[in-house]
Order: structure tokens, then sequence, then C-alpha cells
């Protein structure tokens, strides 16, 4: 299987630093080997939320990390309630991978980079032909196609490593051909569906009565649908662009969204944020823009239990709130952070972005990805090395985890 795989075995621990059952019957678990930095901070917050009215079960991640009251990195699944805070305002945000057809020895990223400005201007008018029925209904044309701010990217990888040619091979990727991966979400759409929701109910749980569901449950539930589906629009779009703009000819293979509720049964849900599915095929867990990302494969175990929530981590995690990094990181400069320890070009104009977003402000994707390996709920299908990161071209200051 290669080296990869080996240092990642040999630096984990395969357990749960935490499995207990709250009084209120809910089990909480935490997927993590002894390696693995997690705040204590983090626990709390998800111990919290699984204590609160019709909570069944409450999964940490490796990459668990505080939110803004909520963990990020984590799953739940409640009864007869859904909790639109959970999901938080970037509803439908996921990961797409494009193959390409550039070889992945071409190195191009100047060239690149000059045609990639473009990437975050509104969708021309001839552009507009791509968006679907479901995204036209939803609204929000001028954010369609365009990438974001916070950790959002867009970002050109090669195969380094590949373990498993033949799930690689079903995904009609290629181990000597770039790959495009994109992570955005619903942009405005999803805040304003929040936002609407925060304004008549709070933090308050939508419940729906036995056999039956509750009106603003259904509303809210028809709203975060239209976003999910306005946001696999805006990663097919933002995919497409970028394949234009580098003069690729290319198409997406997998779009999967870590941020969302889910319907389990007549009256269970499951909400995701910062959780990938486990249940849906292969997984792309990036690491941060200095590091590299993984594809994986889930075991039956972890897609058809509850042991881990049927979801899997996202991404590496933050270590360091984005506060805290400008004066963590005060030999850099903001042109020094615009190349990565692996050789891969960054384009980000937002100077503070460019520290807030820095390698060393996430988690070990070895160590997280390591975790699920010891746990028994992934195997490895390839490791892919960043080339270009596309953050955003304009001094965006949105709030994404």
């Amino acid at each position: 299987m290669g080296n990869a795989l080996e240092v990642i075995e040999s630096n984990t621990t395969a357990g749960f630093s935490v499995h207990r059952t709250l009084p209120s019957g809910c089990e909480v678990r935490v997927v993590a080997g002894a390696r693995s930095w997690i705040e204590g901070e983090a626990i709390d917050q998800l111990e919290k939320v699984g204590g609160r009215f019709g909570m069944k079960l409450a999964v940490g991640l490796p990459d668990l990390h505080p939110g803004r009251g909520h963990p990020i990195g984590a799953a739940f699944l409640t009864e007869h309630a859904v909790y639109p805070a959970l999901v938080d305002n970037d509803i439908g945000c996921g990961m797409a991978l494009f193959r390409t057809g550039i070889p992945a020895h071409f190195r191009e990223q100047e060239r690149w980079a000059r045609r990639l400005e473009a990437l975050e201007k509104p969708l021309a008018d001839d552009e507009l032909t791509f968006t679907s029925a479901e995204a036209e209904r939803a609204g929000w044309r001028e954010s369609l196609g365009t990438i974001g701010g916070g950790n959002h990217f867009a970002e050109l990888l090669r195969p380094e490593e590949v373990y498993d040619t033949t799930t690689l091979s079903g995904l009609g990727l290629e181990e000597k051909k770039l790959v495009v991966l994109v992570h955005s979400g619903s942009r405005g759409l999803g805040e304003s569906i929040l936002r609407a929701h925060a304004r008549e109910h709070g933090d308050r749980p939508l419940t729906s009565e036995t056999g039956g569901s509750g009106y603003a449950q259904e509303h809210y539930l028809a709203r975060h649908d239209e976003a999910v589906a306005w946001a696999r629009d805006n990663r097919r779009i933002i995919g497409e662009r970028f394949l234009r703009a580098v003069r690729a000819e290319g198409e997406r293979v997998l779009d999967l969204v870590h941020n969302s509720v889910e319907r389990r049964g007549p009256a269970l849900f499951l909400h995701r944020k910062g959780a990938a599915p486990a249940d849906k095929g292969v997984v792309v867990i990036p690491g941060s823009r200095g590091a590299h990302s993984y594809l994986v494969l889930p075991t039956a175990q972890a897609a058809q239990s509850d042991l881990c929530g049927w979801s899997l981590a996202h991404g590496a995690g933050r270590r360091w709130k984005r506060s805290d990094c400008k004066g963590r990181l005060t030999r850099y400069t903001a042109a020094s952070m615009e190349k990565t320890a692996l050789g891969s070009k960054v384009i980000c104009t937002d100077k503070s972005l460019l520290f807030e977003e820095a390698p060393q402000a996430y988690k070990d994707v070895e160590v997280v990805v390591g975790d699920l390996l010891a746990a028994g709920l992934v195997t490895l299908v390839a490791r892919l090395a960043p080339v270009l990161t596309f953050k955003t071209a304009r001094g965006q200051r949105e709030r994404r985890d």
C-alpha cells in the first residue's frame, strides 16, 4: 500500500476517546486515536448538544473542533426534532471532484493563475445556461458560480499515490491526470434561510408530532432542500468555470454534502455539520492548502451502522481560531504564504484570509485519516497533492467553517 499508509497506521491507536450515554439517553461518541488533538471545548459542545430535546446520538469525528455554540466535525441523530442551528448558515456546503485531461506532470501555475482571476466574477449571460431549474427558483443568481470566502476553495491536485486502482478508475479518474476539487456551499441563500428561521424561532428545535409533522419543520426542510440543490449547482458551475479557465476538458465525478439534515425514518433526522456522509460511496478528505488530500472508501461498518453516525471527517479540522492566526504567524509575510511546503501556489488577494487559512491553523490530515483507518471506517483509494489553490481574488470576508 505504500509509505503513507504505514506512517498513518503507526501513528494512531484504534478506539474512541469518548463513549458514554447521557442521562437523556443520548449516546455520545468521539472517533479519535491517541495522537488526535481535540479541544475540551469541542467535547463540551458535543455533550451539551447531545443533552437537548430529541437527541439520540451525537458523534464527533477526528476533525472535531469548536464552533459558534455547536461543534464542527459532528453528526447528530434526532427524533421528532430538526435543529437548523446545527446545520448553520452554509446549508449544502460540500466537496465536488472533477476529472480533467491535464497530464499530472504539467506545471503551468503562473499561466493558470492569471486565467483564474476571473473566477469570482458574476456569471456572464452565456454562462447562465449552465444553471439548473432548482437554482433559478431559489434565486441568488449573482452568487452562482462563485466560491466565496472563509475556508472555501477550488484546487488543482495530482494523484501522488494510488492504493486502490479499481475504485479510482471506477470514478473515471486516471493516475496520471490532474483533478479539480471544489469546496463551496449555498453562499447568501443559506444565510438568508437561517436568519429567517432564527427571527421566528430562535435556537429552538422544529418539532413534529408522533405520526405527523409540524408546518414550521416542513417549511424549513423545503427551504433547506432548495439550498442543498443550489449549492450542488454552484459547485458544478465553479468546477466548469475552473476547467474552462485552465483550458481543460472534464466533468464532475463526485459531489458530497457535509452541512445538511436528512430524514432517516418517519421521525428521525440526521444532522451533519462538517461531516461527510459514509453511506454514499467514495469520500474526499482535504487537508489544508499545504497538505495532502485523501480519497477514501467507507467500509460497510461505516455505511451501515451508527458507530460513526454514518459519517466521516470532512477535512483536517481547525487547530487555531481565525483571530489567533496572524499573531501566531508573525515571522511570515503574505507573499511567503502564497507558496506551500509541497510546492503548490495559492491565489488569494485577501491578506487576512491568507493567514486565517494558513496550513499551520489546521490539524494534521494524516492523523485524521489514520483515526478513520484505525477505527475500521475507511480504506484508502488515493493520496492527492495540491498544485494550485484558488481562494478568492477579491477580499471577501465571509466566515465559513
